[in-house]
């Protein structure tokens, strides 16, 4: 299963972006977002925080609007209370979630006041419980 960047991008307006260095935990989203959105929404996918942020604004010149942001905390480079409060300030209406099993206290309260966080979650997480939480995250923004 092939991350990165979806050339179809174009057929999209509204898209939800998943950040994790780490590929398995990148193709379980992949897998469980397609499975529960279908093709509803563009998924995009990117390892690490720099790469994340080109990727929005590859996405933003192509029209598509970020609808949902899932980040991990503990990643190379940018860790994800940092990268979520970069994020927010041009993309304040979309819903950040961080899905970690790293993160402490204090970057979760970061994400919050820095960030407007919208919802944090454990690994291993449980499927349902996040899309449940996407979807309500999804009710916010759209």
């Amino acid at each position: 299963m092939k991350l990165g960047r979806n050339v179809m991008s174009q057929k999209y307006k509204t898209a939800i972006l998943c950040v994790d260095d780490e590929n398995v935990v990148l193709q379980s989203l992949k897998m469980q977002l397609n499975r529960f959105f279908g093709n509803k929404y563009l998924l995009e996918f990117a390892h690490k925080g720099q790469d994340a942020l080109d990727l929005l604004d590859e996405l933003v010149d192509e029209g598509v609007i970020v609808l949902v942001i899932i980040s991990d905390w503990l990643m190379p480079g940018m860790k994800g209370d940092e990268f979520l409060s970069i994020v927010n300030q041009s993309f304040p209406d979309a819903a950040k979630v961080m899905l970690t099993g790293h993160a402490s206290e204090q970057a979760i309260k970061n994400a919050r006041e820095k960030a407007k966080l919208f919802a944090y979650i454990k690994k291993p997480w449980n499927a349902n419980e996040l899309l449940s939480i996407i979807e309500k995250a999804l009710a916010t923004v759209s």
